[in-house]
């Protein structure tokens, strides 16, 4: 229990569509930020954009609301799949993040 007594929950995410190139990522922070919410999001090679969700439980399945439907003004979201939902003691991140791929060494 965290915040008041309410129930923590973590949940990890993947989304699909036009998701990368249109401000996904910098529009999930804000919408994660504005909730309070902890984690962390980032693009994948495969055209996806992934993360972790941490918070109280209602904060938590708004932000699913908004991973499914909402996303950033030029996203078009196919899916999105979640996935590990649990309930957590404590919060595993300090804030939310934008983690950045690596580069990939060219030689």
């Amino acid at each position: 229990m965290a915040e008041g007594g309410r129930k923590l929950l973590s949940v990890s995410f993947e989304v699909f569509g036009k998701v990368q190139g249109v401000f996904f990522r910098k529009n999930t922070k804000e919408t994660a930020d504005r909730y309070r919410l902890r984690g962390w999001v980032k693009n994948t090679d495969r055209g996806t954009v992934t993360g972790q969700v941490q918070g109280p439980e209602d904060d938590v399945m708004v932000m699913m609301k908004w991973l499914q439907h909402t996303g950033s003004p030029k996203s078009k979201i196919e899916k999105c799949e979640f996935s590990d939902k649990k309930t957590v003691e404590k919060y595993q991140f300090t804030g939310f993040d934008i983690q950045r791929k690596m580069k990939k060494k060219t030689r």
